[in-house]
């Protein structure tokens, strides 16, 4: 076994049955904060068969047990800004860029070795780019009135642009379930990676005297370039807007700008991708959206 682990994880876990193999990573430290738990993540999973999965799944909790931990939380490669969440409901729609996916019956081995659900999360689409709440018109009057600008990011100064994003970000997603920390540095490295699939049009920065104050990160959903088709939908990645009463409203019009600049470019329909159940962005997203696809994060108590 490697020294260094993948994704700074904690524990690497093997198993090996008669039927099948499995394997997984383990983190506890560092692992998102759950109040009145100490939660171990496992992540990193792979695995042939029900028996070698409850096997690998008994070793990571052993794992996690000698450290403390009272809750097993899975599947996430240590947090939530990277992959986590099992597709547990496909529906018809191909998979999306930068979607997670996995075997459709690994959910199933998880819950047969005592897991159950924590979390919920959709992802939802529209196919029509024209419809607008009437309501946002009275929201862009105010928001131009409290001096708050709507642009695309300049491509030209990449880095930069990220982040004033990241400045968001660490704000607003604060209050979201099981955030974790991520410093400056490791958010840009993960936005880097996809620059090049970035239209600048689709990404839309809110300012205020200068500063930001919210944004929309969209891009093409490249995913279908794999299936030789062509692409004809963006996927909203993300939406964030300061939590401050000013700028109540600002999430809905910054989504609906981003649907108008996806329609300018020629695209026809919009995922809005990878929502909690109990995130506001679901709600803006039930005015233009229908749930195609639901996933859920796994846990398992851990006995003293």
């Amino acid at each position: 076994m490697s020294t260094e682990m993948p994704m700074g994880a904690d524990a690497r876990v093997e198993a090996t049955t008669p039927d099948g193999a499995a394997e997984a990573l383990v983190w506890w430290t560092h692992t998102p904060n759950l109040p009145g738990e100490k939660i171990g993540v496992i992540g990193g999973f792979h695995a042939t068969s029900a028996r070698a999965t409850s096997e690998v799944l008994r070793r990571a909790d052993e794992q996690l047990r000698a450290q403390h931990c009272t809750l097993a939380v899975g599947p996430m490669d240590g947090n939530t800004w990277r992959r986590y969440r099992f597709v547990t409901e496909a529906g018809s729609e191909l998979p999306f860029l930068l979607e997670p996916t996995n075997p459709p019956e690994w959910p199933g081995w998880w819950r047969e070795a005592g897991f159950g659900p924590l979390a919920e999360f959709y992802s939802a689409v529209t196919d029509d780019l024209a419809v607008r709440d009437e309501r946002l018109d009275g929201v862009a009057a105010r928001m131009a009135a409290a001096g708050v600008r709507i642009r695309p990011i300049d491509p030209a100064c990449f880095e930069e642009e990220l982040g004033r994003i990241y400045e968001v970000s660490v704000v607003s997603f604060q209050q979201n379930y099981l955030y974790t920390p991520l410093p400056r540095e490791d958010f840009i490295a993960q936005y880097r990676a996809i620059q090049a699939k970035v239209r600048p049009e689709l990404v839309l920065l809110a300012e205020c005297a200068g500063q930001p104050v919210g944004y929309v990160f969209a891009i093409p959903d490249y995913a279908a370039v794999q299936r030789g088709v062509p692409v004809d939908t963006v996927v909203v990645k993300t939406l964030a807007v300061l939590p401050t009463r000013s700028h109540a409203g600002l999430g809905a019009l910054l989504l609906s700008e981003a649907h108008v600049a996806a329609r300018r470019l020629g695209f026809a329909r919009a995922i809005h991708a990878l929502m909690h159940e109990s995130n506001r962005s679901r709600n803006l997203s039930a005015h233009y959206a229908k749930i195609f696809r639901r996933y859920t994060l796994f846990a398992r108590r851990l006995a003293a």
